[in-house]
């Protein structure tokens, strides 16, 4: 589905203008362009740190959407208190209304053990649908050295399975570059980074990774999987 608004010759056109702007200036432009109308997400890793930093000084107070499997890290429901203490943002927990116990009545225990996609689909992808369905736009810290995956990832690209324009303003960045900014500004990341975690997602489904792994290798190590679903099917302009 496309918008008549955003052919993909005009995101075309906005990827070439983009790709050479900064972060802060590709959050400018987004909210200047789509208003309430954009979403930022986050799942609080490092590279949302840095969203979050910059859109909290170009607007005070913004909202900042997470999605909550109810399965997240006690250290990323800790972070999340910090960052919005410290940064004055406003994070909007997005939740499909299924409870762990209430999966578990209807699926049976342990879903995600036997069938990590629907477990995803129901706690992370529906959720965002949902959520979505109102917006124009929306903005996300993929970056393209976080995976095989990603490696394609536009600045701007159509969302076909949301029907919406998907903005990364660090498709660009490499994991030194958000380290960097986040040293250099003295912002706060989760504590598991530390322990061999780069990439953290729900504690069911994430290890920690080897010396040599990608940083997304302790996500569903082992069940054939690699991405929850929520970027899948972005089609690059």
């Amino acid at each position: 589905m496309e918008n008549p608004r955003w052919t993909p010759k005009q995101l075309q056109a906005l990827q070439a203008n983009l790709e050479s702007a900064s972060p802060r200036a590709i959050l400018q432009w987004s909210y200047e362009t789509f208003g309430d109308d954009v979403a930022m997400a986050t799942g609080f890793g490092t590279s949302g740190i840095v969203l979050t930093h910059i859109l909290s000084q170009l607007r005070p107070g913004a909202d900042v959407f997470y999605l909550d499997t109810d399965l997240l890290f006690p250290e990323t429901y800790a972070l999340k208190d910090r960052l919005a203490e410290l940064l004055g943002v406003n994070f909007v927990r997005v939740h499909g209304g299924l409870s762990v116990a209430d999966q578990e009545a209807e699926h049976g225990p342990a879903l995600w053990e036997r069938n990590a996609h629907q477990c995803c689909f129901l706690r992370k992808v529906l959720p965002l649908r949902s959520f979505l369905k109102d917006k124009e736009a929306w903005i996300t810290g993929i970056r393209r050295d976080q995976a095989a995956t990603r490696s394609r990832a536009s600045v701007i690209d159509w969302d076909a399975t949301n029907g919406l324009v998907k903005i990364n303003p660090l498709a660009f960045w490499t994991s030194e570059d958000v380290w960097t900014y986040i040293r250099v500004n003295e912002l706060p990341y989760n504590e598991l980074h530390d322990q061999g975690y780069p990439s953290i997602g729900c504690m069911p489904c994430t290890r920690a990774v080897a010396s040599g792994e990608n940083e997304r290798a302790g996500r569903w190590a082992g069940m054939g999987k690699v991405e929850c679903g929520i970027h899948l099917n972005t089609q690059a302009a």
